[in-house]
Parts: C-alpha cells; structure tokens; sequence
C-alpha cells in the first residue's frame, strides 16, 4: 500500500489549497515544499494579489473567478479571517486598447456589475488619477485585494488541523510514474510513495514534468512600492486596484501596468504585466531588484496616477511560468492519470488558487472535476 492517498508537490497559492481541500476530504496526504510556503524564491510571495471578476484573457475564466469568490469567502469563514479587502478595479487604457475591450465584453457577456467611463470621469472620481480625457476605462465594484501570504499559510494551516503533513526543505528530485504507486524522489535519494500526485511546482514544474518543459517560458518580474505623494487619496477608500494599458501618446512606451493601493503603509505597490528577463531555470531568480527594473512603471505612473509617483520604498523579484497563450495547464499526465499537473499560470492565476485546489482535489481522486478546464488540456500545446 502506499504511504500516502495523494502527495502535493510545492505549496505556493495552488499546491497549498490542494493540500488543504484534499485533506478536508479525510485522505491521508502530505504536502512537499522544497522551501517554506509562499517563499521568496518563486511566484506567490507577497502582501497582494488583484482579484476580478470581468477578465480580459477571456469571458470563460468569469464562472472560475465566481467560483474562486465562493471558496475565498468560505476560507474567510473557516480561519475567522480577512482574506479580500474589496476596493473595486478601475481598467484604463488608450481609446482601442484591446484590454479594456475586452474586459468590457466578458462584463457585458456575464452580466456582471460595471460602470463604463471616460478617462475623465475615472479621474474625476478617483483623484490620484490624471488619465487623458479621451481614455476609455472600466470600473467593476468587486474588484479587490488578495492577501497573498496569508492565505497560504491559512490554507497549509487549514490543511494541517485537518490531518494532512507538511514537510518544508523538502525538494524533489523526480516523479516516477508506474507500478502499484507513484514513487516520488527526494534530492536526498529518499523514496515516497502515493497513490497520487499533484504537481504543483510553478517555475520548477519543467524540471519534474519533461513534457512541459519545452512550452513554458519562465520570466523575471520587479514589482515596486513607491512612497505616495499623495497619502490622502491613494489609501484603500479612494483608490482602486488598477490596470493601464499604456502608449506612446501619454509619453512612455507601450506597456500594461497593474497596481494596488497603499492598504498596508507600505506604498503604493506596481509593476508591469508585460514579461520581464527570460530565465533559463526557476533557480537562477534572485531579490535582486534595481532602480533601473521600474523606470518604466515609474514613468507611467508620473504620467497617469502622479498621486502614487513617489520614491521607490522596497522592490521584489517573482516568476511568471507561461505558456505560449497566457493559459493554465491543468491537466493529468499522458501515460500516468495519477499525476495532475498544475502550473504554468502565466502571470494571472493567484486569484483562481482556492478553486483550483478544490478542482486538483477532485482529478487527484478520480473524480471528473466540478467545473470546466477544458481550456488548460495539456494536448492543446502539442
């Protein structure tokens, strides 16, 4: 027999809800993290993530995004704390930019609550902005904070007082599919063996799952807090969760930034969505973020939201692990149904964690999966 019903390798934002909902299940499981959870080394670290319902990738992410609402708010329930803090999002851009368009449309197609203003009126409601009079934006209420570190460690605490076992400085050298269990090898040379795995490794994922490797490209990202100079409007009351999508005419480069409001007293946080330095492997990320990485995020935001341009208090490294179309893979392993493969977020899947453990939870036991991710099939790449 093995060891264990289901183990769960790597406990960033995704691995640890399915650490938390398979174990909230009864199975016997064990979560692997080769550092601490939520560590600094990868891409779920931090005080935030933006969450939204309205989604510019595309309209068929809206019924996860509601989905991932329902188990936040259950989560929320179960620990007696907060994990949103709703602020609204305000998405911006150039008149025909592509992501307000389309932000627009899953909003009209899903019927969800939104306002449609000028870039003039966007700046008149929320005053640390100065868009240019003639740009488009979108306002959706709902929009808000995630608290990152939180609820990670709530879900890998949730998991622990639910039975399962966590063992951190743990990292995996191979997963070796076949025979009556999947054996899962250590880098010291150690066995484990569970009746099913789910690989949640983000940027490590290529090195464990050969088969993915050649379709994802790792990126290093600089996020900055600037110190406001505005205080008095760039607070959580009156100031919005953001995306820009920036050109030339307003004086910068084309880019698309996102941001959040100073909710903690640590600054205003933002930085660019676009992809940063190529990576060869997850290991060579380091904190070593400059001055010179958000130049262009400062100049937009001197430009557009000159409340928020202050002196950078604090920069931070994190990795995008994507895909060629900015898609999930969420899907089991060719060969090996055992193995479930959950990675390759691509800059966008923070906000989808707590569903998408409930979804891991569901394939790792065999079952069909309680909602659609037809769109993250492995075969799709090739």
């Amino acid at each position: 027999m093995p060891a264990f019903d289901v183990a769960v390798v790597g406990l960033g934002s995704t691995g640890a809800a399915a650490l938390y909902h398979l174990a909230r299940r009864g199975l016997n499981v064990v979560g692997l993290e080769q550092a601490a959870p939520g560590h600094e080394g990868g891409s779920s670290h931090g005080e935030s993530r933006i969450i939204r319902l309205a989604y510019f990738e595309h309209p068929s992410y809206v019924a996860l995004c509601r989905a991932a609402y329902r188990n936040w708010r259950a989560l929320e329930q179960a620990s007696g704390r907060a994990v949103i803090t709703t602020t609204g999002i305000l998405e911006a851009g150039h008149p025909g930019s592509s992501l307000v368009h389309d932000t627009l449309a899953s909003a009209v197609q899903h019927e969800l609550t939104h306002e449609v203003l000028t870039g003039r009126q966007a700046s008149a409601r929320f005053p640390a902005f100065d868009l240019p009079d003639d740009w488009e934006a979108v306002f959706q209420p709902d929009g808000g904070i995630l608290a990152a570190d939180l609820a990670i460690r709530l879900h890998v605490e949730g998991a622990g007082e639910a039975g399962a076992q966590v063992r951190t400085g743990t990292r995996v050298r191979a997963i070796e599919p076949g025979g009556a269990a999947v054996r899962i090898v250590l880098a010291d040379e150690s066995l484990i063996e569970a009746g099913a795995v789910v690989v949640a490794a983000g940027a490590w994922i290529g090195q464990l799952v050969p088969a993915l490797r050649p379709h994802l490209t790792l990126s290093r990202q600089v996020l900055a807090w600037f110190a406001p100079s505005r205080p008095a409007v760039t607070g959580p009351g009156r100031f919005p969760v953001f995306l820009l999508d920036a050109d030339a005419a307003v004086g910068t480069s084309a880019d698309v930034i996102y941001g959040f409001p100073d909710f903690a007293g640590t600054g205003v946080k933002a930085a660019s969505h676009l992809l940063g330095r190529t990576l060869q492997t997850a290991d060579e990320a380091r904190q070593d973020g400059e001055s010179g990485d958000v130049r262009q995020t400062l100049n937009i935001l001197e430009r557009l939201i000159p409340a928020a341009a202050g002196p950078i208090r604090q920069l931070k490294t994190c990795l995008y692990t994507s895909t060629p179309d900015a898609d999930f893979v969420i899907d089991r392993l060719p060969g090996d149904p055992r193995i479930v493969l959950a990675s390759a977020c691509s800059g966008h899947g923070f906000k989808f964690a707590s569903v998408l453990g409930e979804i891991l939870s569901d394939m790792a036991t065999g079952a069909a999966p309680a909602h659609d991710i037809s769109r993250f099939s492995l075969a799709r790449l090739g």
